[in-house]
């Protein structure tokens, strides 16, 4: 199978502006790529391109904007049609949210704000994008999941119901674009280090989250570009992550029991 290559490659990374986007953007610019970096924090996507050091032959151009909205989709297209004429070689659905908190305490806004960002936005961008995708160089679409797409843990029901939907999704438009030549590599990490818990949605303050081991955001950048290169179809990322995924392929009652929680059947006790 012939690799991807970024050298002279048109990109549009979301969730540009932080975190894995950010690395990744960085990445690619570094490998020679003309990156469309997306983000709807316009100070943090500045700050973002002035960290980054122009080399080679690369570039990055910032577009600001909502992935929930359609007038950023259309920015986003009408980038694409400048620069690439029409063609798009990668697409990297990477800006997302997160929630922490019993499903129960929580308001139905906080599912549909998840849902949005972390899924619709991604398989609406897509759809909008892909005309372009499939007269793209050898190209990719790279959907960053989690590995809470392959195993869901409490307290994070929305959250791991949108990283499922994503996974699904992925697995189907692989299926219906092979025969166009182009490839939909799903990435799933474990907890990254970041600022993506300073924004979650309807969680308090300083809340955590447990995981087994933890990767930096540019760490999960690099296997990311390396996942896109080789065209993969899937990779999991950290042991921790891994463990998690096959121990509840394996054993999934086990994994039930190790995650199950008492905390309903207790209050009901106490009244």
């Amino acid at each position: 199978m012939k690799r991807w290559d970024p050298n002279g490659a048109t990109a549009v990374v979301t969730g540009a502006s932080s975190g894995i986007g950010r690395s990744l953007t960085h990445l690619l610019a570094d490998h020679g790529a003309t990156v469309i970096a997306v983000a709807r924090r316009n100070g943090q996507l500045s700050e973002m391109l002035n960290q980054w050091t122009p080399k080679n032959s690369g570039h990055i151009i910032p577009v600001t904007g909502d992935v929930t909205q359609k007038t950023t989709h259309q920015l986003i297209a009408d980038e694409v049609g400048k620069i690439g004429n029409r063609r798009l070689d990668l697409l990297v659905n990477n800006a997302g949210v997160g929630a922490i908190g019993p499903f129960a305490e929580a308001s139905p806004e906080r599912l549909r704000q998840v849902m949005e960002v972390n899924f619709f936005a991604a398989a609406e961008l897509t759809r909008t994008l892909l005309p372009s995708i499939i007269h793209g160089r050898n190209p990719v679409i790279c959907n960053i999941g989690s590995v809470l797409g392959h195993c869901a843990v409490p307290d994070k029901s929305e959250y791991c119901a949108s990283k499922f939907a994503m996974h699904g999704w992925s697995d189907s438009l692989r299926c219906e674009l092979a025969g166009e030549g182009v490839q939909v590599t799903l990435v799933s990490p474990s907890t990254t280090r970041s600022d993506f818990f300073n924004s979650l949605i309807e969680t308090d303050s300083g809340t955590t989250s447990k995981s087994l081991g933890s990767w930096s955001a540019e760490r999960v950048a690099l296997a990311t570009l390396q996942a896109i290169r080789r065209r993969k179809r899937e990779v999991l990322l950290s042991s921790g992550g891994k463990l998690l995924v096959y121990t509840d392929r394996l054993l999934p009652g086990l994994m039930n029991k190790i995650l199950k929680r008492p905390r309903y059947a207790k209050r009901a006790n106490a009244n």
